[in-house]
């Protein structure tokens, strides 16, 4: 049965969140990491693995807030987007982390796969943003720091070739 193309468009850009096809998954790549490299920065690499993975998680939240909550209130920029250490507080804040990122995913793709969503309608609270945008938005925020993260992790020699 061919899917219309509403149905068509919310699946590829859920497909596209979940990181399906060319991009690695981020499960793939958080999976794994040593605990005492969570804080290590690469020579001539601005981020650790820990500021890369809250800054994803901070930005995913807000998109997530921003495209449902009339009444959301953005961090500040740049400051609020990112950690205030370079290293995790604790062993569960990684975790921890790691699930909020999922837990916001999957409620930006249920939103997007909800057809009472209006994928192109502005979002009144905005000055012209849509859900369709906001979602690929995060998709391709979370594809570029997931390559830096990648990328780290090898500096690191702690990717598996």
């Amino acid at each position: 049965m061919k899917k219309s193309p509403d149905a068509a468009l919310r699946h590829h850009l859920n497909d596209l969140l979940a990181g399906v096809g060319a991009h690695a998954k981020f499960a793939d790549i958080v999976k794994g990491l040593p605990p005492k490299l969570r804080g290590a920065k690469a020579s001539g690499l601005p981020h650790s693995p820990w500021m890369l993975l809250e800054h994803m998680r901070i930005a995913l939240r807000d998109i997530l807030e921003f495209s449902r909550n009339p009444r959301y209130t953005s961090p500040k920029w740049p400051g609020g987007y990112w950690p205030k250490t370079e290293a995790p507080p604790n062993a569960a804040a990684w975790g921890k982390s790691i699930q909020q990122f999922g837990e916001d995913l999957k409620a930006m793709q249920n939103y997007v796969a909800n057809p009472r969503t209006d994928l192109f309608a502005p979002i009144p609270w905005g000055d012209g943003q849509t859900v369709l945008r906001e979602a690929l938005l995060i998709a391709d925020h979370s594809a570029y720091h997931l390559g830096q993260f990648l990328d780290l992790r090898r500096m690191l020699g702690a990717w598996p070739e």
